[in-house]
């Protein structure tokens, strides 16, 4: 009898034993991973702190550093955005974003790179160069992808389009046949132009080199680029003011602080009569005349399927080629040229190859 009751005694402590392991690994298995904390149940640790600090396989976490909010660079970030919804990822979802505005301050690029660098991304997305060549620099520990960068090897993120290598690639929005092709069509459809002026921020790379493509262009028919140089977005009036008298047209590159201001242009161009032609669609809705360009929404969800590579089908970003706009053609807004006081053409309208989309009335 005694023997039994040892028996029985025995298999009582081995099944505690055997209940107490299978407790330990749904509670305080959580608990460990969280320094060991025994507040709250296993449940609540495993579905809190543990799950955010270490994502699973199938959820991400992605920063965004943008210079300012304008229409063109905003349409690029809902571009991005959108393709990864396409493909499974979305915001408040499986994807975590922090996304980061520079408010057009130069010096924030650099804080808000840092505070990126200072976490762990499974992917950053830079629009414009300046943030751009802010998260390169700091960023280290995570693929990178830029977006509305107009060379980005003359803003020495990569040294090869083809070969980026290293952590970081992208898409750039600037194809120099787009500026090539606007001249063309300023010089032939617009024979009194004998100059253009430009108001331009000389501190910003992407509007100099744009600025210098046109200048050659227009320098092949004769016609004179006049700039007028800016420092932030509160001289642009002034300075499309003083452009008055002096110039035939306007026209305005990629240029982030000039595009922000640029209803004050357009003010300008309309009560005196000056054709004004842009480098984004956004800014002839707004209501300058023409470009030759493409839509910036696309050119976010192009950059998105780059990001979507990287993060759901492994590639290296460094292996990604950068990609440029080819989807070019004449976008023209016939209400503006009414406000500006110019007579559109048929000639002008058969240019357009996709006139229900680019001839805006």
């Amino acid at each position: 009898m005694k023997k039994k009751l040892g028996v029985l005694l025995a298999m009582s402590l081995l099944l505690v034993g055997v209940v107490a392991c299978g407790n330990n690994t749904n509670g305080n298995g959580g608990n460990e991973a969280n320094g060991g904390n025994t507040g709250g149940t296993g449940t609540e640790n495993s579905a809190g702190a543990g799950n955010a600090a270490e994502p699973t396989k199938d959820s991400y976490k992605i920063a965004i550093s943008q210079i300012v909010e304008h229409p063109s660079l905003d349409a690029t970030r809902k571009g991005f955005l959108a393709a990864l919804k396409d493909a499974g990822i979305v915001e408040g979802d499986n994807l975590e974003l922090d996304y980061n505005n520079a408010q057009g301050d130069p010096t924030n690029n650099t804080t808000i790179a840092q505070k990126i660098a200072g976490e762990k991304y499974d992917l950053v997305l830079a629009i414009a160069t300046p943030p751009a060549q802010a998260v390169a620099q700091q960023v280290k520990n995570s693929p990178i992808l830029f977006a509305a960068v107009t060379d980005p090897v003359d803003a020495k993120l990569v040294d090869n389009l083809d070969h980026p290598g290293g952590n970081i690639s992208g898409a750039s929005d600037t194809n120099p046949e787009a500026i090539t092709k606007l001249m063309d069509f300023i010089a032939a459809n617009f024979k009194d132009v004998k100059s253009v002026g430009l108001v331009i921020n000389q501190g910003e790379p992407n509007a100099v080199v744009m600025a210098n493509h046109a200048e050659k262009a227009l320098d092949a028919y004769g016609i004179k680029l006049v700039k007028a140089s800016v420092t932030n977005t509160s001289e642009v009036k002034q300075a499309a003011e003083s452009l008055v008298g002096r110039v035939d047209a306007l026209y305005i590159t990629l240029d982030n602080m000039v595009v922000e201001a640029v209803s004050t242009i357009i003010q300008v161009a309309n009560e005196n009569d000056i054709p004004f032609f842009s480098s984004d669609r956004d800014t002839v809705e707004k209501g300058a005349f023409a470009t030759i360009g493409f839509k910036y929404y696309d050119h976010g969800y192009q950059v998105g399927q780059m990001a979507v590579d990287v993060l759901k089908n492994g590639k290296k970003v460094g292996d990604l080629k950068v990609t440029v706009p080819d989807k070019l053609d004449l976008i023209m807004n016939l209400k503006a040229a009414a406000e500006l006081g110019i007579e559109v053409t048929d000639a002008m309208k058969d240019q357009i190859t996709d006139q229900a989309n680019n001839l805006i009335e």
